[in-house]
Formats: structure tokens, C-alpha cells, sequence
């Protein structure tokens, strides 16, 4: 068993270093401006860059699955909803769709509800390929780009593969279908069979209204070293507990549940969202997919994500500069991750704070109602923009065809 208490008096030491600091913060409110490639698009303004064609489908597709189950406006999968609603009066919509750069087809692939919330994707190709079959059969511009400048919002665990283990979504592969349209997807891992070429991923949903309604003081000492709230197990779906988060949240459980710089459980404290504005460092490992909440949450409040997920692509990566505010921890180094996050200087960590601190960082990151300057559906926006002009290859030949409609599982090829 080690020692922690020599670990323990170190940081006390850091963490008077840190609130010495973050006071400062708190009674200047500073933010550090963020310069560089990615920083600088975060205040980007879409509108005037392109225009957005909504295709009007029967109900059945959208707000009657809402109907049938509202607690799909506040799952982490509500984006397609919420995008949907923001489109449908955002500057940017076009009623002309001969005008219109991208064609936009509200779909809600994922208000498919089990009793305890979880979305169930088994239906969701079947839905999406009638859509598809409805737009292509009463509109023209699906047939001639195949999807080419259409786009579609699939925040399933692992986009458009529609499963929620990766074993199988990486054996359905993406719909055939959406081979040739930009997906807007919350799944991002390099080299991955369901991330396409081109898709934008963006955050999770998370309750704007809900985090603002938790805030505490700016200057509120971070009295705890590093938080986590969730999993460490999935014994229901992971018996042997080897395959869940690939292993490393029962790395993270073993090793530390009993050092005093982490304060990790299982427990769900109704003080959650004022517990990671009292922390430092916020866990954010994979799960059964890479992504979680947890970093929209951190970002939010101020809590430096430490990313456990190997080759995650982050959201909305080419605005954010994640490797500036976050700290990546490759996998196999969870058993080191405290002398790990012991190890960052104080001044790093304070900088790392001030980039937090910014506005523009946290707006990027939510959903709001109504929409407000720069928040992620403006940074949606402006990765749909920054794909324009079109490829001139994405309108086919008369007559070309490239998508194959009968490619896939036969289930698939079921009536919706």
C-alpha cells in the first residue's frame, strides 16, 4: 500500500498556489485571450456564408417521436432536436432551394426510448433510409449529388453505424446511404470505421438552463484535486468488466478509490455541478463510446478536462484549442495519473483556468434556447461554411449512380 501523506502535504501546497491564483481570477474576472489557428474562428459569424435548405417531412419523422417521449429534449443525444428547431428560423435558412448551399433533413434518429432513457438505434436505419427514399422521390436535389451537399445530425454513441457497442457498429459500418453526405456526429476517434471523412462532431447536449441554475461564486476556492462521478463498471452490458471504457475506468477505481487527491464514486450527489466548480481536474475516460458530457460539464464549469479516450477527435477542434485547456491521458497510463497531474506546474494549471474562463470557450460548447452568438450551433454553422464551395465533383454525371441502396443488413432493407 503506498503512502499518500507525503502526496497529500504537496498538495495542499498546490492547491494554496492555485487559490492564491484563482482569486486573483475571481476578483479581476481576466480571461486570457486565445490566440492561433484554432482560437481564432471561435467568434466566427456564419450567416452571409452560406444558406440551408430545410426539407419539410411528414411528422411521423420528427415531432411525433417527440411527442410520443419528451424526455428526448434533455438526453446528451437532443441536438437533432434542438438543431432542427434552431434551423427553422435561423438567417441562414433558405426557402429557395435552387439558392441553397446544404440541404438539412430533421431526422430524429434517436428519441427511440428505453424505460431508463437510453436510446435504442435498432430502428434508426430503416427510418433514416425512408427519409431518404422520401426526399429523393419528391425533390430532385438528393438525386443529383447523392447526398453530396446534404447533411445529417446523427448523435448516436457511434454516429452513423447506429449501435451503441462498438464491436457491432464497427461491423454495420456507416448507412450506405450517408457514404456521400456530411455527417454531423457527436462520435470522433481517428481511424475509426464510423467516423466519415468530413463530418463535423460536435458536443453532446447538455441543459444550458440547468448548469446556469448551479453556478456558484467565480472566486469559490477549487478544494478538491481531481472529480468523477459515474461508472467505473458496466456490469449489466460488461460481465467480466475487461471490455466497458476498454478497461481504463476500472483502472482508474482500482488505483485510486483510496488516495485522497481523487475524489471518485459511483454516487450521483444532487451537488454535482458545484462539486466540478470546486475541483481542478475533472476526469472525462471513454465509455462504451469515447464521448461523454462530462467535457461539455468541465468546460462549462471551469474544470480542466483530463481526456482518457485514445485518438478522440474533440469537438469542434479546429475553434477550440483542447490541447491548451485539457490534459490528454493516453490509456495505458491511468495507474500513473496521479503523479501524472501532480506533476503540471501551478502556472500552467492557472493558464489553463484563464482559457476556461473565456466566454466564448464555454458558449461554444451548448445548445442554448434561444440561440446566441457563437454557441454550437453557430459552430456548426461555420464547419458547414468552411467545406463550401462544394467539391466540383459532387454533382454526378446523368445518370451516374454511386450509392447502393440494397447494401447493408437485411433488416435494414425493412419497411419504416
Amino acid at each position: 500500500m503506498k503512502d499518500w501523506r507525503w502526496a497529500f502535504v504537496g498538495f495542499l501546497y498546490f492547491a494554496l498556489a492555485l487559490r492564491i491564483g484563482a482569486v486573483e481570477l475571481g476578483r479581476g474576472q481576466q480571461t486570457e485571450r486565445i490566440s492561433g489557428s484554432a482560437g481564432d474562428v471561435l467568434e466566427d459569424d456564419p450567416v452571409g456564408r452560406l444558406k440551408v435548405f430545410v426539407y419539410e417531412l411528414p411528422s411521423k419523422y420528427n415531432k411525433k417521436i417527440l411527442q410520443k417521449d419528451p424526455r428526448c429534449l434533455i438526453h446528451m443525444f437532443a441536438a437533432e432536436i434542438f438543431m432542427h428547431r434552431f434551423l427553422l428560423s435561423s438567417p441562414v435558412r433558405t426557402l429557395n432551394p435552387e439558392e441553397a448551399d446544404w440541404f438539412y433533413t430533421p431526422v430524429y434518429t434517436t428519441c427511440d426510448l428505453t424505460p431508463n432513457g437510453l436510446p435504442l438505434p435498432f430502428k434508426s436505419p430503416r427510418m433514416m433510409r425512408s427519409a431518404i427514399q422520401l426526399i429523393s422521390s419528391n425533390w430532385p436535389y438528393w438525386n443529383r449529388t447523392e447526398g453530396g451537399d446534404h447533411f445529417f445530425i446523427v448523435p448516436h454513441d457511434f454516429g452513423a453505424c447506429f449501435h451503441y457497442q462498438e464491436e457491432k457498429a464497427i461491423e454495420r459500418g456507416i448507412l450506405h446511404l450517408l457514404q456521400r453526405a456530411t455527417l454531423v456526429q457527436t462520435f470522433g476517434q481517428k481511424n475509426h470505421v464510423c467516423l466519415k471523412d468530413g463530418s463535423i462532431t460536435i458536443p453532446p447536449y447538455a441543459p444550458p438552463q440547468k448548469m446556469q441554475a448551479h453556478l456558484i461564486p467565480p472566486d469559490t476556492p477549487r478544494s478538491i484535486f481531481v472529480y468523477f462521478r459515474g461508472l467505473f463498471y458496466d456490469v449489466g452490458n460488461d460481465p467480466e468488466g475487461g471490455y466497458y471504457a476498454r478497461g481504463a475506468r476500472a483502472s482508474v477505481w482500482e488505483n485510486f478509490k483510496d488516495n485522497p487527491l481523487f475524489d471518485i464514486s459511483t454516487e450521483h450527489p444532487t451537488t454535482y455541478y458545484e462539486d466540478m466548480q470546486r475541483a481542478i481536474f475533472c476526469l472525462c475516460p471513454l465509455g462504451w463510446a469515447p464521448w461523454s458530457p462530462r467535457l461539455v460539464e468541465a468546460v462549462i464549469f471551469g474544470c480542466i478536462p483530463v481526456i482518457i479516450a485514445d485518438d478522440i477527435v474533440l469537438p469542434f477542434a479546429d475553434a477550440i484549442p483542447w490541447e491548451e485547456i485539457g490534459v490528454y491521458v493516453d490509456e495505458k497510463d491511468v495507474p500513473k495519473l496521479d503523479n501524472i497531474l501532480t506533476s503540471i506546474p501551478p502556472e500552467v494549471i492557472l493558464r489553463k483556468q484563464r482559457l476556461l474562463a473565456n466566454p466564448s470557450m464555454k458558449q461554444a460548447m451548448l445548445f442554448p434556447q434561444p440561440a446566441q452568438p457563437g454557441d454550437a450551433f453557430h459552430q456548426i454553422l461555420n464547419g458547414l461554411a468552411r467545406k463550401l464551395p462544394h467539391n466540383k465533383n459532387v454533382h454526378l454525371k446523368s445518370g451516374e449512380k454511386i450509392l447502393n441502396w440494397t447494401a447493408g443488413p437485411v433488416g435494414d432493407l425493412k419497411p419504416w
